[in-house]
């Protein structure tokens, strides 16, 4: 497999349905090789669920759906165990998270006990049912979208779940020839249902071990170090991020690097990923009159490069 065509063929296959994003379209195929689960977080209408769909097709993945709402129950999510009297036993019944990449629409609409059913399954990928440990398909993703949180029937994600999101992107509104172009052109879903699998699960695998096998040198580990520890010394953050965070960054910033047809990463490929892959775990002081990411933006130029 010819590693880069094969990454050129995946962005340029997405940017035909979400027009005008190539950015958060590199990211969110930069997470899904790193292994990370995808928060879409926007208003309605500007394309979040199409971008999920896109991407699950794109990757020639198993996919379910769940809209979530507020009566949405765990067993929803897990499945039930239902007695057959055929074999006279209960016989387990998989919900919809037993996919290869489940899209959670509206994640933040569903009560705090739903959320927490995710958690297991986004950490560790497999679920505890009915006192039985369960194992989810390899791979398995959540791509999750989340409206705003000042809009009605939202509930705030836990911070035990947001650290679970690789990244959080945002896609906002389209340019104005991008719009056009929408305005002009073919139904999206329709563009969406005929976009063909350009990966196996085989292929995948192989593109997200190049992704791990991406050279990280020690200068470049000693500053995403100064950035990790200048979230936790008190000036910029109420509390600072977690190893796994610090983690996260790194292998984002590998599929970054892999992206951009290198096989080590660079000081620009921390930066590039960094408000996207830190900024919805942390909360900044409320004096900086900041958002978490004009917050992180402000640390990357105050922390020196290697």
């Amino acid at each position: 497999m010819d590693i880069q065509a094969t990454l050129s063929a995946l962005q340029n296959q997405l940017n035909t349905v979400i027009i005008g994003k190539a950015d958060a379209v590199r990211d969110c195929v930069a997470c899904l090789l790193a292994g990370g689960h995808l928060l879409i977080e926007d208003v309605p209408g500007v394309g979040k669920t199409t971008l999920a769909h896109a991407l699950s097709r794109t990757f020639g993945l198993q996919f379910s759906r769940v809209q979530f709402t507020s009566d949405l129950m765990p067993s929803d999510l897990l499945g039930v165990s239902v007695f057959e009297r055929g074999q006279d036993r209960f016989v387990f019944h998989p919900g919809p998270l037993f996919a290869q990449v489940l899209l959670a629409d509206e994640i933040n609409r569903a009560s705090p006990k739903t959320q927490s059913a995710l958690l297991e399954a986004m950490e560790e990928r497999q679920v505890s049912v009915e006192g039985e440990t369960r194992a989810l398909p390899e791979p398995f993703f959540v791509i999750a979208t989340q409206n705003p949180q000042d809009q009605q029937g939202t509930h705030a994600l836990p911070e035990s779940q947001l650290d679970r999101f690789l990244m959080c992107i945002s896609l906002g509104y389209p340019s104005r020839d991008s719009e056009r172009q929408l305005l002009a052109g073919v139904d999206r879903r329709g563009l969406v249902a005929g976009l063909p699998p350009l990966l196996t699960p085989a292929q995948l695998a192989t593109l997200q071990r190049a992704v791990q096998a991406v050279h990280a040198a020690d200068p470049l580990l000693d500053y995403l170090q100064d950035l990790i520890d200048a979230t936790r010394n008190g000036a910029w953050f109420t509390q600072g991020l977690s190893p796994r965070a610090a983690l996260g960054v790194l292998r984002a910033a590998k599929a970054r690097a892999l992206l951009e047809g290198r096989r080590y990463v660079a000081p620009d490929d921390v930066q590039a990923v960094l408000p996207q892959t830190v900024a919805h775990r942390l909360l900044p002081l409320p004096a900086s009159g900041r958002s978490s990411t004009e917050q992180v933006r402000a640390l990357l130029d105050a922390v020196a490069l290697p």
